[in-house]
This record gives structure tokens, sequence and C-alpha cells, in this order.
């Protein structure tokens, strides 16, 4: 058979070819590897990135439209399938994927952009025909019109149940985030609608990339030399980049003497870095250390002391990761590959100790929108022996007068008030250190005597960070 043969019949008009578009062939190609492999996206999108700027009609401005039609179709996931389920004559769950994506790319052009309404529809069906062949190209064309007949205020009117009906779902459909999610943020912030409609915002928000100058062998004075850069807000080791921009291009970052590290990470290991401790000051322990961004610091700032950072980190990979951060520190460490649960040091063997525990990631919604449809409440029963085994660990493995530091990139209650209350009922000789002194200029951190940081008001992942001190 001919490949005229295979082609499409019409009304007599001639077949055309579909045109490529690689900037939403990249964009679909991204989403597609997020939905078939449980990929994160700021994992799969650089290289294709990469690849895609060797070919010379891709430029910075392609780069950037592909970077927002993936994170923003990400993002707001949860609206974009509220409207898409108004313009579908069946089930979205009856949708096939790859079908799916590329109307939720289509949405995302046409309700959170400003590209022009015809060529949003237009591309978006080129792209269809491209990827998914003529026939599934009509479908996407005749519900992307639909989608076209308001914008998103108008659409959130017509599927965002009311308010004062049910607040939650609300909030739910109108910041696209899975309603339990909402629920589990509200009840760790507190307070009334205007807070969490602020935090629900901010985890919608593109976050900017920031910089971490590790002491003794980078500045941020000289980070403040790259374009577009601004000192942080909090940390006098941070430096953002207010327009993006490539970390790999940065010198400091090439050669390791800088990395790439939110602010609200670099304030956690700052604050157990200066607790105060009752005797010496040379052993620290990063218990949870993969991949290596709080080794790296708190390793410099040991270091500066002339105490010795060990970095432990289960997985035998992550474990080269963390090594490969700490390469190059100025002072004594050590990288090893071991359970923190099942500790490879004698009890009572260390002065300062973090454990930064795997947690459902809550926190960081902002650089992972993907998670928070991947996530579902029965994680946090998985998550809780192991957060709870690694904070009883770390407290046997600190001395008497030691501090702990338990942290975790995640404000759900169950996963960090919950969890150091638990674990102290069997730790009568303990006392929680009030961190918010050791946070200086840091406005807005609560009652104490722990800290739970919030992107709406402090620009940073919602990290969370309880000081434990042993005392006898």
């Amino acid at each position: 058979m001919s490949d005229q043969s295979r082609r499409p019949r019409s009304s007599g008009k001639p077949y055309r070819r579909p045109k490529k578009d690689p900037v939403r062939v990249l964009a679909f190609e991204a989403l597609r590897a997020v939905d078939e492999r449980d990929a994160y996206a700021n994992l799969v999108l650089p290289p294709l990135l990469r690849k895609a700027r060797e070919k010379d009609d891709f430029d910075a401005r392609d780069a950037a439209l592909a970077t927002e039609l993936v994170y923003g179709t990400l993002r707001r996931q949860g609206t974009y399938d509220a409207v898409l389920a108004g313009c579908v004559d069946r089930p979205l769950g009856d949708v096939d994927p790859p079908v799916l994506d590329v109307l939720s790319l289509g949405a995302h052009q046409l309700l959170g952009t400003r590209i022009p309404t015809h060529a949003a529809v237009s591309a978006t069906v080129e792209l269809a025909r491209v990827v998914l062949g003529d026939g599934r190209a009509k479908f996407v064309n005749a519900v992307l019109r639909k989608v076209a007949q308001h914008d998103l205020d108008g659409w959130l009117e017509r599927v965002a149940p009311p308010y004062d009906e049910d607040p939650e779902d609300h909030l739910a459909v109108v910041h696209s985030h899975p309603r339990w999610v909402v629920s589990a943020l509200w009840d760790s912030l507190g307070g009334g609608r205007d807070g969490i409609e602020e935090l629900l915002r901010a985890d919608n928000e593109r976050p900017e990339v920031t910089l971490v100058a590790r002491p003794g062998r980078a500045t941020a004075e000289e980070l403040l030399d790259e374009d577009a850069a601004v000192a942080g807000r909090w940390s006098p080791y941070a430096v953002r980049l207010t327009e993006g921009g490539e970390p790999g291009a940065v010198a400091a970052v090439r050669d390791g003497r800088a990395g790439v590290q939110d602010e609200g990470s670099q304030l956690v290991a700052m604050a157990l870095a200066n607790a105060p401790l009752d005797g010496p000051d040379r052993r620290w322990l990063d218990g949870c250390a993969g991949p290596g961004g709080k080794a790296a610091l708190l390793g410099a700032l040991a270091a500066q002391r002339g105490a010795l950072l060990v970095a432990s980190e289960k997985q035998t990979h992550r474990a080269g990761l963390v090594a490969r951060a700490l390469e190059g520190n100025p002072g004594p460490y050590q990288v090893i590959a071991a359970d923190g649960t099942r500790p490879a040091w004698r009890p009572g063997s260390f002065d300062r100790v973090l454990v930064d525990v795997p947690c459902t990631g809550l926190g960081a919604l902002r650089r992972r929108p993907e998670a928070r449809w991947r996530r579902r409440p029965e994680d946090l029963e998985g998550f809780a022996p192991l957060q709870r085994g690694l904070l009883h660990t770390a407290l046997e493995s600190v001395r008497v007068g030691g501090v702990v530091g338990y942290a975790t990139c995640s404000p759900h209650l169950a996963e960090t008030r919950a969890v150091v209350a638990d674990v102290l009922k069997r730790y009568p000789d303990t006392d929680l250190v009030d961190a918010r002194p050791l946070l200086p200029g840091v406005p807005d951190l609560g009652e104490g005597p722990d800290v739970q940081l919030w992107p709406h008001l402090h620009g940073t992942d919602a990290m969370y960070l309880a000081l434990i001190r042993r005392t006898g």
C-alpha cells in the first residue's frame, strides 16, 4: 500500500502535512513523561531543553515558552480539568491521557497566557495533528472552541462551587489544589480565607532561582555580579536570580563553590548551626543528607569552627550526590551510605544532628507542581514510621547538651508537630529550643518554639524546623 493511500480522504481538498511546532511538541513530551513515568518536570524538562537548544531554530524565547507551557499546565491542572469536564461529552477519565494532555496545553494557552485565542486554538490543533492524528485533532478543535467561549474568571463562576456553600472545594477548583491538600494547609496555617488564598496563590507562582554561596568558598557579593541577581531576603549566603536563568552558567556553581538551594533550606541549616550548645562543638551529623544541598552548607559552616561533618544517606547513588556536593569543602567531612534508622555510629556521638526527613513535599509545590496531584492522604501513613524512626535515631545520636534539628519540607501537621510531640513522649530528658531568635530578621514566625516558613509570607518553601536539646 502506498503512503498516499494511507492519507485520510477529504472532500476534494489536498492533504496538508501537519506543521511541527518544536516548542509545543517538547511541552507535550514533557507532560507525557510526567504522566507515564511519574517523572518530575524539573528533572525531565532541562535535558529536553538542552537537546532542543542544540538545534539552531530553538532559542531562549522558545525555551521560556516551553517552560511556561509545562509548568503552567501542571500548576493549573485541577482548574483546567474542571473546565474541560464542562466541555467534553464524557467523563474525563474516559479521554485518552495523551489527548487530555493536548487539551490541557490548549486550555492553559487560552486561559492562562496572553496568546491570542485564534493562535492558541490553531497551534494546539496543529500539535494534535502531529502527535495524535487528524481524527483526534478534530475532537481537540471542537473542545477548545468551547473552552474559548469564556475567560478564566468566567469559567470559574461556572465550575467552582460558591465559597459560602463549600469553602474547601471552592478553593480547590479556583486555586488548583486537591481538596485534601487545601484542608491540610488550612489546618496548619490557621486563620481565615485571606491567608489560605494567599498561600494557594503563592503555590501557583513561578519560584525564583535561589543560589547559596558556600562559606569559605564563595561570597554572596561574588554571586551578585550575575545578571538580574539580588540579595536574598533572609540568608546572608542567598542570592536570587530574579529573571530565572541557567544556574549552571554561573562559574561558582560550576565549580561547586555555590549551589542552588531554597532560602528556607538555608535557614534551617543556619539555625541548627547557630543553636546554643552546652559543651564542645566538634562533630556534626546530617542524618538524611541526600542530595547534598544542606550537607554542603553545614559542611562549610562546620569547617569555620574546625568541626567534622558526617553526612549519611541510605541510598548509594544519592550518597554519591552528597559526596559531589561536599567535594572541595574546606573542612573535614565524611560521607557514608547508611540507614538513618539503623545508625552506623555509637549513641551520643554528635554535638549537632540534622534530620531533614522524607515527606509528602507539600511545602515545595511551587517547584514540583505535579506532586499535588500525585500525593494521596494515605501517603502520610507511609511516611509516619520513617519520620518517627529518624527523629528517634537523631535523639539517640546526640550527646547530652547537644541539639537535634528535625526538619521537613511539608507543613502538614501530621508530618511536623505531631511527629515531634509523639517522639518526645519517650524522651522526657529533652527541651524544645526556641528556633525563632536563630532566624534573625525573619517575620511572622508564630508563637514558637518551632518554626514554620511559608511561600506567601517568606518567599521560601514551606520548611518546618523544631530544635531539641538533650538535657540528660
